[in-house]
């Protein structure tokens, strides 16, 4: 079983969050969890659900549209399924056999290429839309389409541009498309000509039913707390309340904090620390926590997050509180020990992360991030534009927690069945 350790304001040193640890597991104060399951090679198959029907003559059959799969881990999920006969047709007396096929989808691997921090939200109208970093970071693009897959092909359009000097002048970094009250938000980080580095985050708005069209107004910069580097803000919604979840960085860390939203570009009251990078896998090359996605499940609800380098060592990881806690209180959330997505060597696919999360035409949960297609890179990682969009279905374990699988994974077996039916 591993460590799951609820962040303590206090424990700043890592040093000394690694000494309470030691106590904690004599003493129990933290909090231990079953652990999410991390893979390591593809998904395989181990059985499907068999299927034996028993009908009486004439009997009109219809067969499901759906059967339930095991994999070799254990995790158990539903897929589609085209049956070569399935009309509702009726059978005399005798034993048949009605072959079909498992429909797993394979999306295109890259969906989009040189397209780094993505996000996919399905809207109200059907449609999804997509906006990521552009390679230059002097606009922001989106794409619109019916379908996640024709988002590959669909026609990109920028529809806002940098300011040529101060504010939002340099650095037009990760957007993310939310809609809120019935108007469309954009939270996007900038700095200006002047300093660089100095990433702020602001909101722009639009009224429009299709957000490729009307008018987008800047609504200005999100007032923090304090004054310091700040990137990756994303928004949820939980009990009739907005929030907004983001990092920035304090002390030289990049940590992730929370606060209300009074509205959808204002904070409301004190924003709260819930994540530092205290884990070895979360400072290599940078001590970084960064691009929180939300996602709930069952009684829980999870922000994953990005940490260290924006290379090869780039990596996901994943903090859980239970819906009914008060999400502003740090003691509710805990984070797992473990990368949860990490590189992978199998599939050639290195620095996986800014994930976020949207769903398919089935309903299922999908992963979408970044990563590229090689390990070493020359100069700065930051300027490499090799980082593609990617996506993939997520699984869920008998806990309610996520399994991702490893970035380009493959679900192996022959995707053939058959239902056996027996009349009557």
């Amino acid at each position: 079983m591993e460590k799951r350790i609820k962040l303590n304001q206090r424990n700043r040193l890592v040093i000394l969050l690694a000494a309470v640890l030691m106590i904690s597991l004599v003493s129990g104060n933290y909090v231990l969890a079953a652990a999410p399951l991390i893979m390591e090679d593809h998904f395989q198959i181990k059985e499907v659900e068999r299927l034996k029907i028993r009908a009486e003559a004439g009997e009109k059959i219809l067969l499901p549209e759906k059967l339930e799969v095991e994999f070799e881990s254990g995790i158990k999920a539903e897929f589609p399924v085209e049956w070569k006969q399935n009309d509702k047709r009726s059978y005399q007396q005798g034993d048949y056999q009605i072959e079909g096929e498992l429909v797993i989808r394979d999306y295109p691997n890259p969906l989009i290429e040189q397209r780094a921090d993505p996000q996919i939200y399905k809207a109200q109208d059907g449609y999804y839309y997509f906006i990521a970093s552009y390679p230059k970071y002097d606009r922001i693009i989106m794409r619109r389409a019916e379908t996640i897959s024709a988002l590959k092909e669909a026609e990109e359009k920028v529809i806002w541009w940098k300011h040529q000097d101060k504010e939002m002048s340099q650095h037009i970094w990760a957007p993310e498309l939310h809609f809120i009250d019935n108007k469309w938000y954009i939270y996007f980080a900038a700095s200006r000509t002047d300093a660089i580095w100095a990433i702020r985050q602001y909101v722009l708005e639009n009224d429009a039913a299709n957000p490729m069209e009307g008018q987008w107004t800047e609504k200005g910069k999100i007032e923090m707390n304090f004054e310091e580097f700040t990137l990756d803000a994303t928004t949820f919604s939980h009990q009739d309340q907005n929030y907004l979840v983001w990092a920035q960085k304090k002390y030289g860390d990049s940590n992730l904090y929370i606060a209300k939203l009074k509205t959808p570009w204002e904070i409301e009251g004190k924003q709260q620390l819930i994540a530092e990078p205290v884990y070895s896998w979360e400072r290599k090359g940078f001590n970084v926590n960064e691009g929180p996605a939300v996602i709930k499940k069952g009684d829980k609800i999870f922000i994953t997050y990005s940490a260290s380098a924006t290379d090869s060592n780039y990596a996901v990881g994943l903090l859980t509180a239970n819906q009914s806690d008060d999400l502003l209180d740090p003691e509710s959330w805990s984070k797992y020990g473990a990368s949860i997505f990490k590189s992978s060597e199998l599939t050639e696919e290195y620095g996986p992360g800014h994930n976020s999360f949207t769903v398919d035409e089935n309903g299922n949960n999908i992963l979408v991030y970044h990563a590229r297609p090689y390990k070493e890179i020359t100069g700065d990682p930051l300027y490499d534009p090799n980082r593609h969009t990617r996506v993939q279905r997520i699984f869920w374990d008998q806990n309610d927690n996520p399994v991702f699988g490893i970035p380009g994974y493959k679900i192996k077996r022959d995707r053939s069945i058959s239902a056996e039916i027996k009349v009557e």
